[in-house]
């Protein structure tokens, strides 16, 4: 990449960048844009317009309310005109050639002040200019634009709201950038703050809540710049500057009310009440007389208000010319002379309702009853009476909880009062406010959401939870219904999750681990028939004799298996089976078997004992210890059940070919197979018989029995060179299976629930048991996956646990 020399301009103090001329005073129109406005005769096609138009769009940022100015001749450009150039036009356009006679001079704003805004609406065009005053005054920015043909119905209030909403995107920088400060007469914060706001009300106002802005009056103007631009919004207060027209419309069910509020300026905001309970015609009067008018001539900050309704019970008792009879309606009455108090004059007269039709329409609107073009900018929902959602105060308590929202309630107040605050402060309360002495929170999954302390955050989660219509779910689930009721504290997310773990029914009927919870402990055998893995087949269908069990016995090294059938299992035909296997291979180091009755016998371990051999025990319910004898049983069950066919009591008499054919073929483990690791040579099978091989038709059995010695002084080289194979695929198989692994490891000391199986859950509780029990505490840990339990009391629980049936308790 190279740079165009006759583009580059080094050490000069004026230049053009972007269109704009960049002086030591601040940022100037283009001349040469300026000079081609000034020297263009009036257009006579619409070709013509439109490159005025476009010249002047390009100069906007420079021209105060362009948009209004030249409003004539943006109704040319509309189609089917008939109308052309006239003198409407060209007076727009001779005001427009003043204006570049000598064109303002926009600064650079100085980082640290504030900006302030003053917003300019008419019935056509919105415009706004963004100025900074001090340290010293600068004219930073014009913005206008036409308004669309829909938005030209916008009410007053909607109008200003846009404007704000325009200049927010247009300028977004300075926005996100500086302290934007809004300087106007109408109320748009207190209304935007508003939790009902409806229809496009509701987006704007959460698009313009990130930016943090401040509303103050109008007040008085600085500059002869702004002088025309602020004299668009005339303030004159009269005697009565807010005027309120209310209307109800009730019905068996509900019913509605109606609230037009007509400030300054033909300023309107309106409202629509649902009533969801049953009011009489006079309570519907006092609910929208109460509830809603004076609460929002309040909020908007009225000092005097003269309202106006067709209901003389309510017009008779506020003017005392009536008695308030009804006990209930004298708590209305009560209610509504406390809020009377808060304006400086206030007045209520009777009208016709031929003279309250707007009103009128909006109650049916609010109730359903009619459906028109009218919309109102605010619809509430009352669920109960006004009268009966009285706040008791509790007593101040000097020990009370400092609360999160004190925070930053204080910094909303303090920038309500007119303080700057810093940039961070600013941050912190951007998407926060208040709304009368409640702080709500604005959100992405609905408009806005109220803001709890602990003690009100956890009352919500108990009633989520285990209320009458909650539901058991997990926190994710919990936060997700607590956004969705409409209610935020800082730690959502922590406390759902920690609330949902701490439920001790969501715990003990909690899902069933799948995953393996700790790595693979593989199982090394230091030399052949050093140790065995034992364990107990059957019932099966009754054999020769009424055998319907037999006993199995692995060896870990070189996989060689035995078995005995027997008519029923006890600890002396287990110690037999076992002497057999000493006489035959040898004394073993270590057998490997369940938590069986036969296996535990206080006589079979003084056997043990005696003989050196040590007896290990497979955690209860994790028959993954004593895997190899576990995968031997199958094997030797589905070779059972592919040779009997239908005679199924055979298998007595097949189970010795079963094993003859396990313990001549090779294991992928070790590469050989069980006969030659034990005894130096391959079996003669008698396949080898039926189609002679060479070594069965060797005559010489000199030569013969000098391999076999052979083969005797090279088998210690044989069973080492299987043993490094079989521990590389047993290290394969352990690093495939710790991938799944999700660890849960537990310390001495700790709460546990352990899993209850399918023999352990009390038979009348059906499909409805618990999938835990507990809890019991850990008292020791083998550090190979299984722990030693104990309960609270303190008594131990005999065997072992393994990990995958244990998990935490929370409390």
């Amino acid at each position: 990449m190279r740079l165009n020399p006759a583009k580059c301009t080094f050490g000069v103090n004026t230049g053009r960048f972007l269109g704009f001329m960049l002086t030591d005073r601040g940022i100037e129109a283009n001349p040469d844009k300026c000079k081609a406005i000034l020297e263009m005769r009036s257009p006579n096609s619409l070709k013509e317009i439109q490159c005025l138009v476009g010249r002047l769009t390009s100069l906007s940022r420079f021209i105060p309310k362009l948009a209004e100015k030249i409003k004539p001749i943006l109704k040319l450009m509309r189609k089917n005109t008939p109308e052309g150039w006239n003198e409407e036009c060209e007076e727009a356009f001779k005001g427009v050639k003043e204006i570049l006679t000598v064109p303002h001079v926009m600064g650079r704003p100085d980082l640290g002040h504030a900006l302030h805004i003053f917003l300019a609406v008419t019935d056509t065009a919105i415009s706004a200019a963004l100025i900074q005053e001090e340290p010293q005054f600068k004219l930073v920015y014009f913005v206008s634009r036409s308004l669309k043909e829909t938005e030209v119905r916008y009410q007053k209030l909607e109008k200003v709201a846009l404007s704000l909403l325009y200049v927010a995107r247009r300028l977004r920088p300075y926005f996100q950038g500086y302290q934007v400060i809004v300087r106007t007469d109408y109320p748009i914060a207190k209304i935007l703050r508003k939790p009902d706001l409806v229809g496009r009300m509701i987006g704007w106002s959460v698009e313009l809540s990130e930016f943090g802005l401040q509303c103050e009056p109008r007040g008085s103007v600085k500059g002869q710049h702004l002088a025309e631009f602020a004299v668009e919004l005339p303030y004159t207060i009269p005697t009565h500057a807010w005027k309120l027209y209310v209307d109800r419309s009730a019905c068996k069910v509900g019913g509605g009310a109606g609230i037009v509020l007509v400030g300054p300026n033909d300023m309107i905001v309106e409202q629509s009440i649902v009533f969801k309970f049953k009011a009489s015609n006079n309570q519907a009067e006092y609910e929208a007389l109460i509830a809603v008018g004076m609460e929002l001539a309040r909020d908007v900050g009225a000092d005097s208000l003269a309202c106006y309704t067709n209901s003389q019970v309510v017009e008779g008792h506020m003017n005392g010319s009536y008695q308030v009879k009804d006990d209930y309606l004298l708590r209305y009455f009560h209610k509504a002379k406390q809020l009377q108090t808060r304006f400086g004059e206030f007045t209520i007269t009777h009208v016709p309702r031929e003279q309250n039709t707007r009103a009128d329409r909006l109650s049916k609107l609010a109730n359903g009853k009619e459906k028109g073009v009218l919309n109102s900018v605010i619809r509430q929902v009352l669920s109960e009476p006004t009268v009966g959602c009285y706040a008791i105060s509790s007593p101040t308590n000097s020990n009370k909880q400092i609360c999160w929202k004190d925070e930053i309630i204080r910094l909303i107040r303090r920038q309500d009062e007119g303080h700057n605050l810093q940039a961070e402060e600013t941050k912190k309360i951007s998407r926060y406010c208040l709304i009368g002495e409640d702080l709500y929170r604005r959100g992405y999954l609905t408009p806005i959401m109220k803001c709890l302390s602990m003690d009100e955050a956890s009352y919500v989660l108990r009633e989520l939870h285990h209320g009458i219509c909650g539901r058991r779910t997990g926190g994710r689930a919990l936060k997700a219904r607590v956004l969705r009721a409409g209610f935020f504290w800082p730690t959502l997310e922590q406390d759902c999750l920690s609330f949902s773990q701490k439920c001790i029914s969501c715990q003990k009927h909690d899902n069933v681990f799948h995953a393996p919870a700790s790595e693979l402990h593989n199982i090394f055998s230091p030399w052949p028939f050093a140790q065995w893995g034992m364990d107990i087949v059957g019932p099966f269908p009754l054999g020769r004799s009424q055998k319907k069990f037999f006993l199995v016995a692995v060896d870990y090294f070189t996989k060689w298996v035995e078995a005995e059938p027997l008519a029923r299992i006890s600890t002396a035909q287990v110690k037999r089976f076992i002497w057999r296997l000493i006489c035959r291979f040898g004394l073993p180091k270590m057998i490997i078997t369940d938590n069986g009755r036969q296996f535990i016998d206080k006589r079979l371990q003084s056997f043990y004992k005696e003989l050196g051999i040590t007896s290990i025990t497979s955690s209860v319910e994790h028959p993954q210890t004593n895997g190899q004898a576990e995968a031997a049983n199958k094997i030797i069950v589905n070779e059972l059940k592919k040779r009997l066919g239908e005679a199924k009591g055979g298998w007595v008499d097949e189970i010795n070919h079963v094993l003859w054919g396990y313990r001549c073929s090779p294991h992928g483990s070790t590469g050989e197979s069980s006969f030659n690791l034990t005894y130096g040579t391959d079996a003669m099978l008698l396949v080898e018989v039926g189609e002679p091989t060479v070594r069965r038709q060797l005559s010489d059995m000199t030569i013969n029995n000098e391999q076999l010695r052979s083969n005797l002084d090279v088998i210690d080289e044989r069973r080492h060179v299987a043993a490094i194979k079989n521990e590389a695929y047993k290290r394969l198989v352990a690093r495939r299976y710790n991938t799944k692994v999700k660890p849960r490891r537990f310390m001495e000391g700790d709460l546990v629930w352990r899993k209850t199986a399918d023999a352990r859950k009390a038979p009348t509780k059906g499909k409805l048991a618990a999938n835990w029990d507990g809890p019991f505490r850990v008292k020791e840990d083998l550090n190979n996956g299984a722990y030693r339990l104990e309960y609270l009391t303190g008594e131990s629980i005999p065997n072992t646990w393994n990990a995958s049936h244990l998990k935490f308790y929370f409390s």
